[in-house]
């Protein structure tokens, strides 16, 4: 049992090995369309047709997609987690950051990261509670709570150069 303890302390306590950019694609992007899209209302030729959940197992789905979401906050601000593969560019230089300066800025703040992404956690709480009590109107208004959530992060460090178009330097606040 002594060695077992032993070799678990030099064992890193995580071993993070996605990178921010691939668990924002594959955990909190389509856990997050998943919630805004939950409820809607489009008008066709045959009329209105509203969308919302209605069953229990409907709303067992959407607190699925909700605790998935939330929880990627926590996998995101596991400490050593790269932004993107080496060599990875930003999809648009003209108004996204570099992943290198977004991996500087985090790294230097640690604590704004952490922020942001409890804001996310925090937004999906109040919707998960929408869930919980079945209040389509809830939840449609924590959705916005999460848009902003979201939105305050990538302003902060994917997309800060967004209104600014082409000229000027981004310097981190």
């Amino acid at each position: 049992m002594l060695a077992c303890v032993s070799c678990s302390k030099n064992q890193p306590a995580y071993r993070p090995e996605s990178t921010v950019r691939e668990v924002m694609d594959s955990m909190v992007e389509p856990n997050a369309d998943f919630l805004w899209g939950a409820v809607s209302t489009r008008s066709t030729r045959e009329g209105i047709i509203e969308k919302a959940p209605k069953t229990d197992e409907d709303w067992k789905e959407l607190r699925e997609h909700a605790i998935s979401l939330r929880e990627a906050t926590n996998v995101i601000q596991i400490p050593n987690r790269s932004v993107a593969k080496a060599g990875e560019k930003a999809g648009d230089p003209r108004i996204e950051l570099t992943p290198e300066l977004i991996q500087t800025m985090i790294e230097s703040d640690r604590t704004t990261w952490a922020r942001h992404a409890h804001e996310l956690y925090d937004a999906v709480g109040i919707y998960l509670k929408g869930i919980d009590a079945k209040n389509v109107d809830a939840i449609t208004d924590a959705g916005g709570d999460i848009d902003k959530a979201c939105e305050d992060c990538h302003r902060r460090y994917w997309y800060p150069n967004e209104n600014k178009g082409q000229s000027g330097s981004v310097r981190p606040k």
